[in-house]
């Protein structure tokens, strides 16, 4: 009444349960090659990344500025290829606008109170 197996005999599947695992199998490969295709994509997009420059690196190759003797910088910012320097010289609040290759003064701003 028992069926006695070999070990390397298997039993054999009902239609039914091949028919589930053919999907299975289908549905695994699908997920596999839609995850390789991403990390093909991913992959892609890095090389690409990395192959394209920003473009500014060299956008500051400024070596002075100059501004009144005696005055006290309260703050300087790089943005834009041009460098702002905002500074105190006694009473007087101004910022200079310089061109970061050159150095050269773009235009000066005096800061005023209301």
């Amino acid at each position: 009444m028992t069926e006695s197996h070999t070990p390397n005999e298997t039993p054999e599947l009902s239609p039914e349960a091949r028919t589930i695992l053919g999907r299975a199998r289908k549905s695994f490969l699908f997920s596999i090659g839609l995850l390789i295709l991403g990390f093909i994509a991913i992959a892609g997009a890095l090389v690409y990344r990395a192959s394209q420059g920003s473009g500014q690196q060299n956008d500051y190759t400024i070596a002075s500025m100059q501004i009144p003797a005696g005055a006290e910088i309260v703050s300087a910012v790089a943005a834009d290829g041009k460098v702002t320097v905002t500074y105190r010289a006694g009473p007087m609040t101004s910022a200079r606008i310089f061109d970061g290759r050159s150095g050269e003064l773009i235009r000066e701003v005096p800061v005023v109170s209301e």
